[in-house]
């Protein structure tokens, strides 16, 4: 690589080490981030001035230090100047957001798929609103006496969600079987709708549910120290997100976090994957759909329909759905103790929809962990509920975009991965290595 490169590249590390700093500690003085990140002064304080200028950052009011000479001036993330877009493409409808540096959400659209089956339909629905969305922000909204309501916000980038095992490296779904899609080329045909529009030139990122969620807890919250964390998603099946080390753990393929087929019983229900006793036979919606007696044809266990059916039954009280939602729960706290085992998180976060299925199913699994730490004379590891419902999933697409582009290695070798492959694309991740400012 030339030594420009080298330079430039080091010069993105150094600015996006300040914002991961500053977003991780907000109101650190430059003097402070010079002391963190081994750098001088006068490099701390030329890369803020150009991390403020762009909207990164913005100062506040001087901290009164007690000391002679110039005061301190915090620093905090900019909520008001960019924007991260986020998308997920669930299994009966897409949902795209954009959020502030800090998560906030700004705009929401849900938009309902023609033919579910259908993945480039699917997909072009989404990018489609992907882009309306970015268009509206980047305008300026005005009020009624003509002043300026809303600032016009400039994008970082897009990042998007999916129900299935994901290569991020090569933008592909190798396997969706909750909607029937398999080797799909998710970013080629994103960059395609995009072709034309502002969009076109950002940085593209696509993860597996679960992980995309787990960045959102990790990114966006103000548990975002909290290292090692595990996102626990149960939706139709189970997936988790793991982070260690600051590093979200994707395996050797990208498919680590498939825990809905780690097995809980030897000789349980049937699963899916041709195996008994996992996770997702156990656990997940489509075990419980099975109790829906309404529920007829090939696509009764995932429908929006069935599932709707099976969360007023629990609500209702209805006795066999609360023992099996009990059940369910049980399990639950087998699989919680097998990943505190595994990993030792600080703390696991339980999303998805099924939590609509009530306090009962998580109760039932903190009790099944409580009895198990209690047996190992050891503290479990806290156990919450994701803060984002029902954005999760896109809200932690969005977080996606912020965690890539402050980590600029990260995609160099997802750039390089993607070259080796022999199926590079013209994907952005490599301008955002090393063109500063992007």
């Amino acid at each position: 690589m030339p030594v420009t490169g080298d330079q430039q590249l080091l010069k993105q590390l150094n600015r996006m080490a300040l914002v991961r700093q500053v977003g991780a500690r907000p109101g650190l003085s430059r003097a402070a981030l010079a002391e963190q990140l081994h750098l001088t002064k006068s490099t701390v304080s030329a890369l803020v001035r150009e991390l403020v200028d762009e909207g990164w950052l913005a100062e506040r009011d001087l901290l009164v230090t007690g000391e002679v000479g110039r005061r301190a001036t915090p620093l905090h993330l900019d909520p008001s100047r960019l924007a991260l877009l986020g998308a997920e493409l669930g299994v009966d409808e897409a949902r795209v957001v954009a959020v502030d540096l800090l998560g906030g959400v700004l705009e929401t659209r849900v938009v309902s798929y023609d033919d579910a089956h259908d993945a480039a339909s699917c997909i072009r629905l989404a990018a489609r609103a992907l882009v309306a969305l970015a268009q509206r922000l980047e305008r300026p909204a005005r009020a009624a006496g003509g002043d300026t309501a809303r600032s016009a916000r400039r994008m970082l980038g897009v990042g998007i969600g999916l129900h299935g095992a994901v290569d991020e490296a090569l933008g592909l779904l190798r396997h969706a079987p909750h909607l029937g899609w398999r080797n799909v080329d998710v970013a080629g045909q994103v960059r395609a709708c995009f072709a034309g529009t502002p969009l076109a030139a950002l940085p593209l990122a696509i993860q597996n549910e679960a992980n995309a969620a787990a960045l959102a807890e990790f990114e966006f919250t103000a548990q975002s120290s909290t290292d090692p964390l595990i996102y626990l998603s149960i939706g139709y099946g189970v997936g988790a997100g793991v982070i260690v080390g600051d590093r979200l753990l994707t395996g050797l393929h990208g498919f680590a976090g498939e825990v809905g087929h780690a097995i809980l019983q030897s000789d349980g229900p049937p699963c899916s994957c041709g195996r008994r006793g996992c996770a997702d036979a156990l656990i997940g919606l489509g075990s419980l759909l099975h109790t829906d007696p309404a529920a007829t044809g090939p696509d009764r266990h995932y429908s929006h329909g069935a599932l709707e059916r099976l969360f007023r039954r629990a609500a209702a009280g209805e006795a066999a759905t609360r023992a099996a939602v009990e059940a369910a729960g049980r399990q639950l706290g087998v699989l919680l103790n097998n990943l505190w085992a595994g990993f030792d998180p600080m703390a696991i976060v339980i999303g998805g929809p099924a939590l609509r299925l009530g306090d009962a199913f998580v109760k039932q699994a903190r009790g099944v962990l409580a009895g198990y730490a209690d047996a190992a004379q050891l503290a479990a590891p806290a156990i919450r509920t994701s803060q984002f419902g029902e954005q999760a999933v896109a809200v932690g697409a969005a977080a996606l975009v912020r965690y890539r582009v402050t980590r600029p290695l990260d995609l160099q070798s997802m750039a390089r991965r993607e070259q080796r492959s022999g199926t590079a694309r013209d994907s952005g991740l490599e301008r955002v290595a090393t063109a500063p400012g992007r």
